[in-house]
């Protein structure tokens, strides 16, 4: 496993050979989390003796910036700025790293599976990459999983069995431990590669990355969790960076009863987060859901329950003058329709016999046919959007 890296690691470090340490920026560069981290997730899965699957990735936190087509055996760049300031040597031969590794990988394992007692179907997962505390401090990390639990990891240049793992374990890691320049390219790519590659990426997305986009609140009801009890549900959408603080108050008291849901990501890059309240219905008077978020500058945003938002009322606003046009419009139409009916009959020069029809009652009819249709559309769609509020 592994064995035949050392091929392209030489090419790649001697592209990314520094004599000084590489700079870090501070937290002030990533708005969205005060440790910024890069990491890899690779999962190879062995259906038989045959049959195998890798996807890989590279996350930036909790952002995915790469991807690995396997067809095509290239990194996918997800954003703009996901090449960091490598050069294009160096990109290429991270590239060609990466598709001799892939390829290897599944080979090594299969090759070693009777003897690392490997039961088929299994699956792998490897997590590799850095992470910079507050003050610059770095953390290294390479861990390894076997059908999702934690399986080994790579701690002060040696490969270690997780505690638990057992005999299966400790045996791959003694066979890894052999492999002296194995180790050694691992550490450089952390302690190296990987801290000047974080920073890289850190200054080009600088300006995505510390963006503030103010979040949008609102609160409806769902689905009754019982009898005599109500599910008060705050949305908050639109909101850049993630790190939010959402919860359900009775006056200036957190509701212990909040429940957070995930916070999920928005096709446009911002997140939305959904917090729900389970109470008895004749306790939700005076409950309101406040929000915290950076964009805010301190301003946070309160909604009260029962109250309505600056949305709400302006679809009620709109209802209301709609349905005041509409009843204008009526009585207006009404009043001249009587008056025109008045002059027929009054005006000796045209009978009104039960043969003769006046071409104006049939557009007349026509017209009163079509508004009502289109009043009690109106209001069917009004009644149905008040209801969903």
């Amino acid at each position: 496993m592994l064995l035949l890296l050392p091929l392209l690691f030489r090419g790649l470090l001697c592209h990314g050979a520094s004599t000084v340490d590489p700079q870090v920026p501070g937290p002030h560069h990533l708005a969205a989390e005060e440790s910024p981290s890069f990491r890899l997730i690779q999962i190879s899965s062995f259906a038989n003796h045959s049959w195998t699957k890798t996807q890989g990735s590279g996350w930036l936190g909790e952002l995915q910036t790469h991807g690995w087509d396997s067809i095509l055996a290239t990194i996918r760049f997800l954003r703009p700025w996901s090449q960091g300031n490598f050069s294009k040597e160096e990109l290429k031969s991270i590239q060609a790293l990466l598709q001799l590794y892939f390829h290897s990988f599944p080979r090594e394992v299969q090759a070693y599976a009777s003897q690392f007692q490997f039961e088929y179907p299994f699956e792998l997962q490897v997590s590799f990459g850095c992470l910079i505390h507050t003050g610059k401090a770095l953390e290294t990390f390479l861990n390894g999983a076997y059908q999702g639990l934690d399986f080994l990891s790579f701690q002060e240049n040696s490969w270690k069995p997780f505690p638990g793992a057992g005999s299966r374990a400790e045996n791959v890691c003694r066979v890894l431990n052999h492999y002296r320049i194995i180790k050694e390219i691992v550490q450089k790519l952390l302690s190296d590669t990987c801290p000047r590659f974080l920073a890289g990426i850190l200054e080009a997305g600088k300006s995505e990355l510390e963006k503030q986009v103010k979040p949008e609140a609102w609160v409806s009801k769902g689905p009754s969790p019982g009898p005599g009890r109500l599910l008060l549900v705050c949305h908050v959408s639109g909101f850049h960076p993630k790190p939010i603080w959402v919860m359900w108050m009775r006056g200036k008291q957190k509701h212990p009863g909040t429940r957070r849901g995930d916070v999920l990501p928005n096709a446009d890059g911002t997140w939305y987060l959904r917090v729900t309240l389970d109470v008895a219905a004749g306790e939700a008077s005076g409950l309101s859901c406040q929000v915290k978020h950076t964009s805010l500058g301190g301003q946070d945003i309160i909604i009260h329950w029962g109250g309505y938002s600056f949305f709400s009322l302006l679809i009620c606003l709109i209802v209301i003058v709609t349905l005041v046009m509409l009843v204008i419009a009526d009585s207006s139409f009404k009043k001249q329709s009587s008056n025109q009916d008045v002059f027929s009959i009054s005006h000796p020069a045209f009978p009104t016999g039960a043969k003769t029809q006046d071409p104006r009652n049939s557009v007349r009819q026509l017209c009163l046919a079509q508004e009502s249709w289109i009043k009690n559309r109106l209001l069917k769609k009004w009644k149905d959007r008040l209801n969903q509020l």
